[in-house]
């Protein structure tokens, strides 16, 4: 039996991972053809477009991963029911129970490997690669620290201690140098807003620090307009969409913004998410089953390696549908990102007590 978990392991293991290398190259090659073919402004050119590809690898690889799930599955397990392994196994005794068991544990072990790229590889080359594009595109130097994020403009220094969603900032500091690199000034604003409209920030109950020769004057304001203080394409890299954060981040900022008042539920959501997407590869998996074995009595299996992408398929609709309904209508987080994952394994369980 341990030659034979093995043997089961190995099949689908190269199955799912060639699929998943299939898929992720795939979906490389048309994002290298849009950002190269998009690419406008800045130092953003050829090889800084294929650093920012091979930088989010990671991401793509692990949003693929319930897919190529499905289809390594069914090609691998399908090809052994094609030249009768399946029958074989069978035959010499093993229940349908066990070869499912050894399937599944074989996709227990790619879902860890999955949950360590998404949760720890894929964040930071999400980051490093956005950051690296909008500095290439702005000009701007970027860099985050544990408590502030530091933005070099030009000759000033801009540090921020929270940001939030719609281009709001708490916690801004501007110190503006001459070509001395001496201090010319200080600003310090607790709250700031980019306002579209006139394309100008605001920043509120100011204090400012102006070096005068030898003198230091001071100046308040209630509030005060800057023209050119951040480019606001800076914030698609510290305003990270959750769906590319970690589980760990996501809790902190859903704890963050309700202390804050402020509306958590698609964070509260993406952070569900990021438990049942390494679980619906699984749920992917075992809906497979059915498809090969009851493949083995009857022919077409190229007909029901179609219907089940089509499942694939449909079981991804139908999670964007309920994740979207769910914000729409208030549904509970949890229930929108888990329950398109217990229909389709009640629907996989049902299909495999069927086959005999």
């Amino acid at each position: 039996m341990k030659q034979l978990n093995g043997y089961l392991s190995r099949n689908v293991t190269l199955g799912v991972i060639s699929a998943l290398l299939v898929l992720a190259s795939l979906d490389a090659l048309m994002a290298f053809i849009y950002e190269y073919n998009s690419q406008s402004k800045g130092d953003f050119g050829l090889a800084q477009v294929l650093w920012y590809i091979f930088l989010t690898l990671p991401r793509r690889m692990y949003d693929f991963f319930p897919t190529a799930m499905l289809l390594g599955g069914l090609l691998s397990l399908g090809a052994m029911a094609t030249h009768s392994e399946l029958i074989a196994i069978r035959a010499a005794g093993v229940p349908i129970s066990k070869i499912v068991r050894s399937v599944l544990g074989a996709g227990l072990a790619l879902m860890l490997v999955a949950i360590a790229v998404g949760e720890l590889l894929a964040p930071m080359g999400d980051e490093k690669a956005e950051s690296m594009k909008v500095a290439a595109q702005t000009g701007s130097l970027l860099s985050t620290g544990k408590t502030r994020l530091w933005v070099r403009e030009g000759n000033n220094f801009i540090g921020i201690r929270e940001v939030l969603p719609g281009l709001n900032l708490q916690g801004v500091s501007i110190y503006e140098l001459d070509q001395e690199m001496q201090v010319r000034s200080a600003v310090y604003a607790p709250r700031a807003s980019y306002n579209k409209q006139s394309d100008e920030w605001r920043l509120f109950n100011v204090r400012k620090a102006v070096q005068d020769g030898l003198n230091i004057k001071y100046e308040h304001f209630d509030e005060y307009q800057v023209k050119r203080l951040l480019s606001p394409e800076l914030f698609s890299v510290v305003v990270v969409s959750p769906e590319k954060m970690s589980a760990y981040s996501l809790s902190q900022y859903v704890r963050y913004l309700q202390q804050n008042n402020l509306d958590a539920a698609r964070y509260e959501l993406a952070f569900w998410v990021r438990f049942t997407t390494p679980l619906s590869s699984l749920v992917m998996l075992l809906i497979a089953m059915p498809f090969v074995f009851s493949s083995q009595r009857s022919g077409g299996f190229g007909q029901r390696l179609f219907f089940g992408i089509l499942i694939g398929v449909g079981f991804y609709m139908f999670n964007r549908m309920l994740n979207h309904m769910g914000l729409v209508y208030g549904l509970p987080p949890f229930l929108s990102a888990s329950l398109p994952l217990l229909v389709f394994m009640a629907v996989a369980v049902i299909a495999l007590r069927r086959i005999r």
